[in-house]
C-alpha cells in the first residue's frame, strides 16, 4: 500500500505526517505559537517565516519517527486551502518541490476535509452518513458527509461571524488570560462554576435560524459583564461562557443529527479538544442514542496525520492526483476533499 506523507502549513503550525491505508506511521508537528502570543493573535507574515524555517526539519522528523527515508513515500498531499494565503504557500511550495524531484503523485487538499478525516486513525472508516462538527479558531461549521472522497460535503450551517475558536481567545484577552485562549479558559474554567453567569445562548429563539450559529454577541455579552463586575470571578466567569459555547455547539449538532436521520456525530477541529465540549457531546449523544466519534486530543488541532489521511483515502480511491500548476486557495468552502 502506498504511504502518504502530508504537509500542512495553513496557520501556525507546520505538520507532517506519513499515512498508509487509514494507518498513522509517524507525524512531526513545529509550532510557532509563542512567536504570536505578544500579538495576541497569528500574525500572517511571522507564521510564514516560521514555516519556511521549519518545513525541512519537520519533514525529516516525520520520517525519523516512521522509521522511513523519502524513498519509502509514495504520493504527497498537502493543504491549498483554506488558510493564511502566505503560509500556505510555503507548503505547497514544498510539495511541489519534493513531486518535481521525485516525480511522486501530488494532492492538493481542503483543510477541513483533513480535520474530518483524522477521525479515521483513531475510529477506522467513517460510516455511510455522518453529521460533521467542525470546529476551531477559524472555523464553525455543521456538514453532512457522505463519502469524504466521492460525493460532494453538504453545509448545514456555517458561523456567522465569530468561529468558537476565535470566541474563546477574545474572552480570554477580556478576562486578562494569555493567549491561545482555548487551552487556557479550559484549564480555567476547570476551577469554576458553569451556571455562576447565564450568558446567552446564541441564535437559539424560535425565529432563529435551526442550525445556525453566532458568537459574537456572545463575547460581546462577556464584555459588558466584565465592564459591570469590579469584584469578577474569572474561573466563574470563564466557566460560565465555556458552558454557554459548548452548550450552543452539542445542542445544535444533535439537531442537525436529528433532522438529517444520522446516527453518527463526528466532532473534529481545535476546539473539539475542550474538555466541555467533549463530556457534553457524549452525556447528548448518549441520551439520544447517537454514536459520538471525537479524534485524540493531539489530531484535533492542526497537524499533517489529518492531511496524510485525507491523501490516503484519495490514494486509495484511485483519485486522479492534481498537477504541478495546483495553487492556494485561502478562503475556499468545503464541498471536495481534493483542490485542484
Amino acid at each position: 500500500m502506498t504511504i502518504v506523507l502530508g504537509i500542512e502549513t495553513s496557520c501556525d503550525e507546520t505538520g507532517v505526517g506519513l499515512v498508509r491505508d487509514g494507518v498513522l506511521l509517524g507525524q512531526a508537528l513545529a509550532s510557532s505559537m509563542e512567536e504570536h502570543v505578544r500579538f495576541g493573535g497569528v500574525v500572517p507574515e511571522i507564521a510564514a517565516r516560521a514555516h519556511v524555517y521549519a518545513i525541512v526539519p519537520t519533514i525529516q522528523a516525520a520520517l525519523d519517527d516512521a522509521g522511513l527515508t523519502l524513498h519509502d513515500v509514495g504520493a504527497i498531499a498537502v493543504t491549498t486551502g483554506p488558510g493564511l494565503a502566505t503560509a500556505l504557500h510555503v507548503g505547497v511550495a514544498a510539495a511541489k518541490a519534493i513531486a518535481a524531484a521525485t516525480g511522486l503523485p501530488l494532492y492538493g487538499v481542503h483543510h477541513l476535509a483533513g480535520h474530518a478525516a483524522a477521525d479515521t486513525l483513531d475510529h477506522g472508516p467513517l460510516p455511510e452518513r455522518s453529521i460533521g462538527l467542525i470546529v476551531s479558531g477559524g472555523h464553525t461549521s455543521l456538514l453532512h458527509v457522505r463519502d469524504l472522497t466521492r460525493t460532494p460535503i453538504e453545509h448545514l450551517s456555517d458561523t456567522l461571524d465569530d468561529a468558537a475558536g476565535e470566541a474563546f481567545d477574545k474572552v480570554a484577552r477580556l478576562l486578562g488570560l494569555p493567549y491561545p485562549g482555548g487551552p487556557v479558559i479550559d484549564r480555567v474554567a476547570a476551577g469554576g462554576d458553569p451556571t455562576a453567569v447565564r450568558f446567552p445562548r446564541p441564535l437559539t429563539g424560535r425565529t432563529d435560524s435551526r442550525l445556525g450559529f453566532s458568537f459574537s454577541g456572545l463575547k460581546t455579552a462577556v464584555a459588558r459583564y466584565v465592564e459591570r463586575t469590579p469584584d469578577l470571578d474569572v474561573a466563574d466567569t470563564a466557566a460560565s461562557f465555556q458552558e454557554a459555547v459548548a452548550d450552543v455547539l452539542t445542542s445544535k449538532a444533535l439537531l442537525a443529527c436529528a433532522d438529517q436521520r444520522v446516527d453518527t456525530l463526528v466532532i473534529v477541529g481545535g476546539v473539539a479538544a475542550n474538555s466541555r465540549v467533549r463530556s457534553l457531546a457524549q452525556e447528548r449523544c448518549d441520551a439520544a442514542g447517537i454514536e459520538l466519534r471525537v479524534p485524540r486530543m493531539s489530531l484535533c488541532t492542526d497537524n499533517g496525520a489529518m492531511i496524510a489521511a485525507i491523501g490516503d483515502l484519495l490514494v486509495r480511491d484511485g483519485a486522479k492526483p492534481s498537477s504541478l500548476d495546483v495553487t492556494v486557495h485561502p478562503t475556499i468552502e468545503l464541498q471536495t476533499a481534493q483542490l485542484v
